[in-house]
């Protein structure tokens, strides 16, 4: 039974984590630390755990093996090294940090301590994604030359988004940092490492934060994504493409078509689609029981906090970024 402390609330996700580690026969949480006290006190009741307003006293629990942290993003390096110095591992919603220097600081401490480590990266679980790896891999989509990958919603529009979604100083960024973050992980999972980026990133009707953002990253393989976002945008349709010299997906409101010169370059439905992924949160869970491989490891939670480190440092000097090596 791996007996998980949930840290914070603060994240919108926060209660479907802590929901599926309790609907598993291998895990449930034990304990609730949370920044603000009375926000997590509240939730350890709901969860029938114990609540522990000192985050070393949580750590240091004998009835804490592991980690589920859902704190603000300016927060994690400060938990995730000390759940690592206390030998607890950890998962975390995205994003891993807004830095590569924060980044790095946790990616050695869980290295030093020996924990496994998964980052939730729920849209690589979609068949339509793992397809376009296939296709990719084969080359029967040729050389990608472009891609382009909308997701957005109405959070800031409709007002369902928490007040401490525009906190700057916990969020670290608007919706590029949050809702962003799918397609700026989706992109290096398919083409690569990039090489530079342009954004234009601005702010509409949200208290603070980018809530209508985009960012254009060319690949180190010369393919160039575009890369959308917005929390103003009640009608969306997912918008997705992704082309090459000999073949192209697209995706647009849930219906995948392909199209290659091997069939007679007409846009077909694909008959069967790969299996979907593992949950993250059960990836976790197997690789801590079974010390099963994890997919999303912090070699990927490094390469979205680097694509989104400059993709910021971009709109804030109105400059293309050459992304270091």
């Amino acid at each position: 039974m791996v007996k998980v402390l949930a840290i914070s609330k603060w994240h919108v996700h926060a209660e479907e984590y802590a929901g599926f580690a309790n609907s598993q026969a291998d895990a449930t949480v034990t304990c609730v630390w949370d920044e603000d006290a009375a926000r997590g006190a509240a939730w350890a009741a709901e969860l029938d755990a114990d609540f522990e307003p000192d985050l070393a006293k949580a750590l240091a629990r004998a009835d804490v093996d592991a980690v589920i942290v859902d704190g603000p993003t300016m927060d994690h390096r400060r938990v995730m090294v000390a759940a690592a110095q206390a030998g607890k591992h950890i998962f975390t919603e995205k994003t891993l940090a807004t830095t590569m220097a924060d980044a790095r600081a946790i990616g050695d401490a869980i290295a030093q301590a020996g924990v496994k480590f998964c980052i939730s990266y729920p849209h690589l679980m979609n068949p339509q994604y793992r397809l376009c790896k296939q296709l990719i891999d084969s080359g029967e989509l040729g050389r990608i030359h472009y891609m382009r990958f909308r997701n957005a919603h109405n959070g800031a529009l409709a007002g369902w988004l928490p007040a401490h979604w525009y906190n700057m100083a916990e969020a670290g960024g608007g919706a590029m940092m949050d809702l962003g973050c799918h397609p700026m992980y989706v992109a290096p999972y398919l083409l690569g490492r990039p090489a530079r980026v342009a954004s234009i990133f601005n702010t509409t009707i949200a208290p603070a934060g980018d809530d209508n953002a985009v960012s254009v990253i060319e690949f180190e393989n010369k393919a160039i994504a575009v890369l959308e976002t917005s929390f103003v945008s009640p009608f969306d349709a997912g918008c997705f493409e992704l082309l090459g010299t000999e073949g192209a997906v697209i995706v647009q409101n849930g219906e995948i078509k392909i199209r290659t010169k091997n069939n007679n370059e007409a846009w077909r439905t694909p008959e069967t689609l790969p299996e979907k992924g593992t949950y993250p949160l059960r990836m976790w869970l197997d690789a801590i029981i079974n010390n099963t491989p994890i997919e999303y490891d912090i070699e990927m939670a490094y390469a979205l906090t680097e694509m989104l480190e400059n993709a910021y440092k971009s709109d804030a000097t109105q400059e293309i970024v050459q992304i270091k090596r």
